[in-house]
């Protein structure tokens, strides 16, 4: 690309800002693509597991059937002897993953604890340390983000209206419609990694004792629906995270 397509592309307003990061975080970024990648693989191949014993028709709600303590109980309720050894194969692979993980796991913290911004981050109620390495590995800076509202859009926070009709002719002469903008939920375009911490840190401090549960009983005591005011307490906590 020359720098006339270049010139082009900035005069139509089609080139965007892209985030390169920072060298000193490389490693800790890495660390936590492998920590999701794994986890990601995991609820699949469990996922397949109990797929295979529904399809036999056989009832295995919970943990257990994962637990290898039961797992050759849990073998024997299957009566052919192919879809046995699938299952058994199933188990082997979760069992690798399960040890990738752990693994993944204690490097991921290791690195975490070589940056400040992880420490500071386990301040905050109901983020641990796995959250806190994420998130600095996704964050990298809060330099980044002018506001918090880029930051909850950046996360899947932000609220996105519809607006049609914006003008009307009214006795000849062109007036602005007072007609109200209509919310279409959350941006989709998003990082769906931050997105699920802050909402799963918010479910987590609706459930522990402390200033965000709270803050999320306020809401309710208001009349806010459950659904949004969680949605505020994680845009309550992903605004937190970028003022420590």
């Amino acid at each position: 690309m020359d720098a006339r397509k270049l010139s082009e592309l900035l005069r139509a307003g089609l080139l965007r800002p892209v985030y390169h990061g920072e060298n000193g975080l490389r490693t800790l970024r890495e660390l936590a693509r492998s920590y999701s990648t794994l986890s990601k693989d995991m609820t699949r191949v469990m996922n397949r597991l109990k797929a295979l014993y529904r399809g036999l028709g056989i009832s295995c709600g919970g943990i257990q059937v994962y637990d290898p303590r039961y797992r050759e109980q849990w073998l024997e309720k299957i009566p052919e002897a192919g879809v046995r050894r699938r299952a058994e194969l199933f188990y082997g692979h979760l069992d690798g993953l399960h040890a990738l993980r752990q693994q993944a796991r204690r490097e991921l913290l290791s690195e975490s604890r070589r940056h400040k911004a992880s420490k500071k981050l386990r301040e905050i109620p109901c983020i641990g340390p796995i959250r806190a390495a994420l998130l600095v590995a996704l964050m990298q800076t809060p330099h980044r983000f002018r506001s918090k509202r880029q930051l909850w859009n950046y996360s899947g926070l932000g609220v996105t209206t519809r607006d049609s009709a914006q003008y009307r002719y009214v006795r000849g002469q062109l007036q602005r419609s007072k007609k109200p903008q209509q919310l279409r939920g959350l941006n989709q375009n998003h990082n769906h990694q931050m997105k699920e911490i802050f909402k799963s840190t918010a479910t987590s401090a609706t459930r522990c004792a402390g200033p965000f549960q709270d803050f999320y009983a306020r809401l309710l005591a208001k009349g806010m629906e459950p659904d949004m005011a969680q949605l505020t307490l994680a845009r309550k906590i992903a605004a937190i995270t970028l003022t420590i």
